[in-house]
């Protein structure tokens, strides 16, 4: 059996940012990752030849947890492409410039995609306190002690972090004591964010949309991509566009390749006849991956849901255990400035 002070069970950005707080700190902690690579929703590909964001790919002036982290890493940040028209497709695929609003203008990029951030932050961590492929499935707690369980072993802690969307933890893990019901409620009714949705990327030899003075944001009615925009590099090809899938998950999951093919077929009818032919494309669907979403998940909030850190999930088995995802932000819930606001929160509560 393992022993540690702290255990993190989850890879994504809360959760290496909270082990960069208690390593900076000479704490002792393990961190758990159920995937078999960090990063939890981040997630940068590499498609013909250059990496692009299938996760999220933004973060804003303001938001200086991010603002920091860049800088002490040294990375390069650029902005959203917003230059040129936007685009609307009607639902009966009629397509008009400058009507309705899609642009992200404002927004900030990272070269080389977010996944940068990831591999900042595994690098300054040692690797033998990051173990991946290890899926937490019971947290026992006795005398004052956490006992974890996965397929590899057991781990003792004094104390635990759940660093992953609370219906994530509730679904997935079994606690003994039992949680209270409030406590199981409350973690159940928090939304993970973006976990419904799918992303896909199409990349190009050229940026043709911006040839013919289209900033490559736009918004459909027609699908399956309702939402559009640009997800070219700072500098240089390939280029390339990504939106957001709206058909519902069952039909994505059933109609895989269908969806693509009317992807790109979508790309074209909008952008022109240039898009049928991209070098590359891939499609994330997060919410086919049991570590992100549950099925409550697949139907996704309506909004940007009111996140924050409920009374029913602080003070659990006497200090041993904490929630501690972007979704139990208050000031950035959601976002991954949220994810580095919780683990700032946790790290000076234990």
């Amino acid at each position: 059996m393992k022993r540690t002070d702290v255990l993190i069970i989850g890879g994504g950005l809360a959760g290496l940012s909270l082990a960069d707080h208690l390593q900076m700190r000479g704490r002792d902690w393990l961190l758990a990752e159920a995937q078999e690579a960090c990063g939890g929703r981040i997630r940068s590909a590499s498609l013909a030849g250059a990496p692009f964001d299938l996760g999220p790919a933004w973060f804003w002036p303001g938001q200086h947890r991010m603002e920091a982290l860049i800088r002490r890493f040294g990375l390069q940040v650029f902005d959203q492409f917003s230059q040129g028209d936007r685009l609307f497709q009607d639902n009966t695929g009629s397509v008009y410039r400058n009507r309705g609003y899609a642009s992200m203008e404002g927004s900030l990029r990272v070269a080389g995609g977010m996944g940068q951030v990831v591999t900042a932050l595994l690098g300054a961590l040692p690797d033998n306190r990051v173990m991946t492929g290890t899926a937490i499935s019971t947290l026992r707690q006795t005398d004052g002690r956490v006992v974890a369980t996965s397929a590899n072993g057991q781990i003792e802690a004094r104390r635990v972090v759940l660093a992953l969307p609370p219906r994530i933890a509730a679904e997935t893990i079994s606690f003994a004591p039992v949680l209270r019901e409030g406590t199981m409620k409350a973690a159940r009714s928090i939304p993970t964010w973006m976990a419904g949705q799918a992303k896909f990327v199409a990349v190009y030899d050229r940026p043709y949309w911006r040839d013919t003075g289209f900033s490559g944001d736009a918004i459909s009615q027609k699908g399956p991509l309702v939402e559009i925009h640009d997800a070219s590099p700072s500098v240089g090809g390939p280029y390339a566009l990504f939106g957001f899938v709206g058909w519902p998950p069952e039909v994505r999951a059933q109609h895989r390749a269908e969806t693509i093919t009317h992807a790109i077929a979508q790309l074209q009818d909008i952008f022109g006849a240039a898009l049928g032919q991209p070098l590359a494309t891939e499609m994330t669907d997060w919410a086919q991956i049991p570590t992100v979403a549950t099925r409550r998940d697949r139907e996704g909030p309506s909004g940007h849901p009111a996140f924050g850190l409920p009374l029913e999930l602080r003070d659990l088995w006497e200090g041993c255990l904490h929630f501690g995802s972007t979704e139990t932000a208050e000031g950035f819930g959601g976002y991954l400035e949220g994810a580095l606001e919780s683990s700032e929160r946790v790290s000076k509560a234990i």
